[in-house]
């Protein structure tokens, strides 16, 4: 199969260094799994599912959460802010079949004694698909949610029409799934953060390339708009963020917010339709996050450490959603409309004309 073009090969230029893999799995241990379904001419989604220290191990991880904007839904989120930690994957999919991805995550867990209390309370997290897909067939069944959790893997990612992310669109262009990361200088600690998005959010006049307003250039086939500015947006976008920085649940917080900026960095303004949930944890202090003993020794930064992260899951987050449009597919769906892909090489022109294309 041949990869698919990303962001960088087109030119597009970016701060910070990206890990080997440019993407969340450059976190070791860190690994995704995926089930994409497309089926006649209604059903376009499918479940992504992340395992924090892969799927054969199962110590809890530090976690903590934030809702930019809460129009959706991530299950398991009064837990993490109680116990300030993450027990298990974190699956991702369409709004109506959040319910059967949870229960399907507490199936695995229970057959494969994956179990910390008697009983589980997974994250499982959404944005809706309803253009392209019908939410309401309820397409994702829980085989493909155990296939996506068994086949889970380290190593470079697939993006765009793929996973849950399989029917969503971005600035009326087809998206979906991205992801990216970035290792931080030896000086800040060498650390890695690595991002991934389901990136379903956005109007067309609305998109920014690498500061360009690409959007107000780019106006043919917006099917929502035609290009023009209504004064609203809706939309959804999902961010989980993984490090090895050893980080406490309050400061994972702090760079979930900063998923935010990210987001804003490529035009996204999180209106009041918009589900735009994010989600950190680290894979540091293993033991610590719910220790055996009575007492568990750790290391954590100071905060004043802690700006080179910010930084870097601002600029992993804009990375990811501009390599879920990079790498989608035009895909006509069951509403009969059709998300073109963005053109690669309009993308390009519109970048040189503001000189922000690198040769």
């Amino acid at each position: 199969m041949t990869a698919k073009p990303r962001a960088r090969d087109l030119g597009i230029p970016f701060e910070g260094n990206p890990g080997t893999f440019n993407a969340i799995t450059d976190v070791p241990g860190v690994e995704v799994g995926m089930a994409t379904l497309i089926e006649g001419n209604n059903c376009r989604t499918g479940v992504t599912i992340i395992h924090p220290r892969g799927k054969h191990d199962y110590d809890p991880v530090f976690a903590a959460w934030f809702p930019l904007n809460g129009n959706g839904e991530m299950t398991g989120t009064a837990w993490i802010d109680e116990g300030g930690f993450l027990e298990g994957p974190i699956g991702i999919t369409n709004t109506h079949n959040v319910g059967t991805v949870r229960d399907a995550i507490i199936h695995w867990q229970a057959e494969n004694n994956r179990f910390f209390q008697p009983w589980s309370c997974p994250i499982v997290t959404e944005t809706a698909d309803g253009w392209l897909n019908d939410m309401n067939q309820f397409h994702v069944r829980r085989e493909h949610v155990r296939q996506a959790l068994n086949e889970a893997a380290s190593g470079p990612v697939a993006e765009g029409n793929v996973g849950g992310g399989t029917g969503m669109t971005s600035f009326e262009f087809k998206a979906g799934t991205g992801t990216a990361s970035r290792v931080l200088p030896a000086q800040s600690g060498g650390y890695t953060i690595g991002v991934l998005v389901q990136s379903n959010f956005g109007r067309r006049f609305q998109l920014t390339v690498a500061g360009v307003p690409v959007g107000k250039h780019l106006t043919e086939n917006a099917p929502l708009t035609n290009g023009e500015n209504p004064f609203r947006e809706q939309g959804s976008i999902i961010v989980v963020i993984a490090t090895d920085a050893p980080l406490l649940p309050y400061q994972l917080k702090r760079v979930a917010k900063r998923a935010s900026i990210g987001l804003a960095r490529t035009g996204g303004m999180a209106g009041n339709g918009s589900g735009d949930i994010f989600i950190a944890f680290t894979t540091a202090n293993p033991g610590c996050a719910r220790p055996k003993d009575q007492l568990a020794t750790l290391t954590m930064l100071p905060n004043d450490n802690l700006d080179t992260l910010f930084w870097s899951v601002a600029y992993a987050t804009e990375e990811a959603i501009l390599n879920a449009l990079i790498a989608a597919e035009t895909m006509n769906g069951h509403e009969n409309i059709t998300f073109h892909a963005i053109p690669h090489d309009q993308l390009q022109a519109v970048m040189r004309q503001y000189n922000r294309l690198e040769q």
